[in-house]
């Protein structure tokens, strides 16, 4: 056999080795490719919440509907449209009480102007209101003689039994809002039955910023408008006139 020969021989032998290898049992025939993995959908975009309306504020006219008086009857509040109206929680057993005295003496001195209280007893704190309608009369008309208006107690803190005009007024922004602190607390009504200022109850119904106020409102013609200019803060400590 040539040279030629054996040479090819033996690259028959290699390549027939190299098949048997391949087919030999239990090896692994090489793998195809995977095929790409799908895509992924983007997630969907939230849509963006737009911010709630503004709440319109709450209307200043506290001059609505229909209260008792301290006989028990029925007095509609815009029938004092037209006036300068001063509303007081008032109580027969608190160191302010004798505020009665000074609040007679204003409206006797202003009611022929137009100005008018409005006193609305009240239980509220320490339970310094806690008589009848015949009780309450004693104090504010026997001993204090009173000739303002008098209604029938109610309550002027926030909860269920809070009379609908305290609550009116408490709706309202600072500085007239908020409940009442305590006794003789005032508030103030132009003639348009507009609540318009505050005056916590070391106010006493003679000092000077109330009168100032007052007479601010009276030398007006209904249907202007005011300016609430805020009235001083205080601690509720008793007493003055």
């Amino acid at each position: 056999m040539t040279r030629h020969a054996l040479i090819v021989v033996a690259s028959l032998a290699t390549a027939c080795s190299a098949l048997a290898q391949e087919a030999a049992p239990g090896k692994e025939a090489p793998k195809a490719p995977e095929p790409p993995a799908p895509a992924v959908p983007a997630a969907p975009i939230a849509p963006v919440k737009q911010p709630p309306p503004p709440q319109a504020p709450p209307s200043p006219m506290v001059l609505t509907g229909v209260v008792k008086d301290l006989d028990g009857k029925d007095v509609d509040l815009a029938s004092f449209k037209g006036k300068v109206c001063l509303i007081v929680n008032v109580a027969s057993n608190c160191g302010y009480t004798h505020q009665y005295v000074g609040l007679e003496a204003l409206y006797a001195q202003k009611k022929d102007q137009g100005f008018v209280i409005l006193a609305f007893p009240a239980n509220d704190f320490l339970g310094q209101e806690p008589g009848t309608a015949a009780q309450i009369k004693e104090v504010c008309y026997g001993k204090y003689k009173v000739t303002f208006p008098m209604f029938a107690k109610v309550s002027v803190v926030g909860g269920p039994e809070q009379a609908a005009l305290y609550k009116q007024i408490a709706a309202q922004p600072a500085p007239v809002g908020g409940d009442p602190k305590w006794n003789f607390t005032k508030f103030l009504v132009d003639r348009n039955g507009n609540v318009i200022e505050r005056f916590e109850p070391r106010i006493r119904p003679s000092d000077a910023v109330l009168l100032a106020a007052i007479d601010r409102e009276l030398a007006k013609k209904g249907g202007e408008t005011a300016t609430p200019e805020p009235a001083p803060a205080s601690p509720p400590a008793e007493g003055g006139k």
